[in-house]
């Protein structure tokens, strides 16, 4: 596996990057199901925690954003039309929209809740805006409906993948797996093997 991505196959970078999201936003579900169970001051805490893994989503997802632009992208099966192309495009660019507009929307409703954001205590982050209770309701709502739509995108995103390795047959869900290696990459490594072989036979 490279470290970074070539026109067939992701590299090692892109793929933690990707896989650590995943889990992280997973997490921030989990945490949330947890905090309503809580008595006020714990939930506070863990409030905390779920701000400061959600700013670093937001840095993880800025990371991924510029070593997407400054590396090849793995191109679809040219079997795959044209329609595919787009709504995977398209599907693209909605899941990268949530995860930035979801953290974006809690610090701003942090800020017009007079609730410091902090990330892990280490660093303070400035409040976006004033004090304001109506905006801050608003984008606790917001907060909500974002992540809702997020879950939408991400089962569709899977549905996706999973058609290409179940229907379409091709390497588009196995070369985003850790340890992986894209269809093209292992037909190469089998093809030099066998070539091996058959020298040793001939001598």
């Amino acid at each position: 596996m490279t470290f970074r991505n070539t026109t067939r196959s992701w590299g090692w970078l892109s793929k933690t990057l990707h896989w650590l999201i995943v889990l992280l936003i997973i997490n921030q579900w989990l945490i949330m199901q947890r905090a309503e169970h809580l008595k006020f001051s714990e939930k506070i805490a863990v409030l905390g925690l779920h701000k400061s893994l959600g700013m670093t989503i937001f840095a993880l997802a800025i990371i991924r954003l510029v070593w997407r632009w400054a590396n090849p992208v793995p191109e679809l099966d040219s079997q795959t039309r044209s329609w595919e192309r787009a709504l995977a495009h398209f599907s693209h660019v909605l899941l990268y929209g949530l995860i930035f507009a979801l953290p974006l929307s809690g610090w701003l409703m942090s800020s017009a809740k007079n609730i410091p954001v902090s990330w892990f205590k280490l660093v303070q982050l400035p409040d976006l805006v004033g004090p304001d209770k109506a905006f801050a309701e608003s984008m606790e709502h917001l907060h909500h409906q974002l992540f809702a739509a997020l879950l939408v995108v991400a089962v569709l995103h899977v549905l996706g993948a999973l058609k290409h390795h179940i229907i379409d047959k091709n390497d588009v869900l196995r070369r985003m797996l850790p340890f992986a290696s894209s269809r093209g990459t292992h037909d190469n490594f089998r093809t030099h093997v066998l070539f091996a072989g058959r020298n040793m036979v001939k001598y």
